[in-house]
């Protein structure tokens, strides 16, 4: 493991944010070795050098403690944005979770993505965090099948572990759902997929689910770096590239030619289960109750 240096981790704050609410980015490492083959977070717009190579910041757990004091307001600290925060190293580092503790010490929230069932090792400390502050877990699941999730996120534990991930948070009262993203369209852009990450989202007592549009973004280098895991992981499937190609060129927002029928099929199934899916409804409930019980939490 090779520990770079960071002069801060915690980002300044920023205020009604539309994307779940959260105040602040943190991201203890740099880079992610979970091989998804369309992670945006290889775009070039990022310059993230060896994206697939782990890196830890260098004195995290002191120099979170420090940013954190130094914030004049409190809120909801997100990590997971850039670099999974349950990468395999962390079993042992124990980053993540010393962040964690300088959270809960210090009064704030915290937001948290990530496709690794380990979260669940810190429970007691989210647990914690809760009867202060807003708590929202959001795990990624793009596919019900556990075998094509081995094709298009090969290094990261199966959709079918992800569950049961949910289960135990859920069932320890942490707010937990899933971020269904993105879907790939003519790969897991279909009605059984939908239809079955939502009812499991719901035997697995999840709360809420969030498409960010039936389909997925593509721009420099992250497209070609999809293209080309696209051939290895269907090589059955030769005309898949030469299809987004024909169909996408060099757009960014690659909408399933299905996206509309699916948005019907997926809010219906939502709201038969009763699991929300609209942003503002999400942040309404994972924020419930803490706006009363402390009123200078988000105005300090």
């Amino acid at each position: 493991m090779e520990f770079i240096e960071a002069k801060s981790l915690v980002s300044n704050y920023i205020d009604d944010n539309p994307w779940f609410g959260i105040n602040y980015n943190m991201n203890i490492y740099k880079g992610c070795c979970h091989g998804c083959i369309y992670c945006d977070s290889r775009s070039e717009c990022y310059g993230i050098v060896d994206f697939d190579r782990v890196r830890a910041k260098k004195d995290s757990t002191l120099i979170i403690r420090r940013d954190l004091k130094s914030k004049k307001n409190k809120g909801v600290i997100q990590t997971g944005a850039m670099s999974d925060p349950y990468n395999p190293f962390e079993e042992k580092l124990l980053l993540t979770r010393e962040g964690l503790k300088q959270i809960n010490e210090n009064g704030f929230g915290v937001s948290i993505i990530t496709k690794s069932p380990l979260i669940t090792r810190d429970i007691d400390i989210l647990k914690q965090i809760k009867k202060h502050s807003p708590v929202l877990v959001k795990v990624t699941i793009t596919t019900f099948d556990d075998e094509l999730c081995k094709q298009i996120e090969p290094n990261v534990a199966v959709s079918s572990e992800r569950f049961k991930a949910v289960k135990e948070l859920s069932d320890n009262g942490i707010y937990t759902g899933i971020l269904l993203m993105p879907v790939l369209p003519f790969i897991n852009d279909t009605e059984e997929n939908i239809k079955n990450i939502v009812k499991k989202a719901h035997e697995s007592g999840a709360k809420f689910i969030f498409a960010y549009g039936m389909g997925l973004t593509l721009r420099g280098n992250q497209r070609e770096y999809f293209y080309e895991r696209l051939l290895k992981a269907f090589p059955e499937n030769k005309n898949l590239v030469r299809s987004y190609i024909e169909t996408y060129g060099n757009r960014y927002e690659c909408s399933s030619p299905k996206s509309n029928q699916l948005w019907k099929i997926f809010k219906a199934e939502c709201t038969k289960f009763n699991i929300l899916y609209r942003m503002e409804d999400i942040i309404v409930g994972y924020r419930n109750g803490y706006e009363d019980k402390q009123i200078s939490f988000f105005n300090n």
